[in-house]
């Protein structure tokens, strides 16, 4: 089964950069199958990474950013794939 983490958080405003960065500078202890990153308006961050895993296994996620980076909780999302 493969399964999607989804990671979304949204920076202070004009820190979308700042966020963007320290997004792509988190190493996981296990590399996934893929990992994808995102921006989007209003300084939104997002990052796909997908595993081949069972949908509730314990899986290495991205922390939640420094509070001066970010204005507010990151938001975490689990998705079953069902292919194409």
């Amino acid at each position: 089964m493969t399964v999607a983490l989804m990671w979304e958080a949204r920076a202070v405003p004009g820190r979308g950069e700042d966020l963007l960065a320290w997004a792509r500078d988190q190493r996981l202890p296990v590399r996934p199958l893929r990992r994808e990153t995102f921006r989007a308006p209003q300084d939104r961050v997002l990052v796909i990474t997908w595993w081949d895993a069972e949908f509730d296994a314990e899986l290495p996620e991205l922390p939640e950013p420094d509070a001066e980076l970010v204005g507010r909780a990151v938001h975490r999302w689990r998705f079953e794939s069902l292919g194409e």
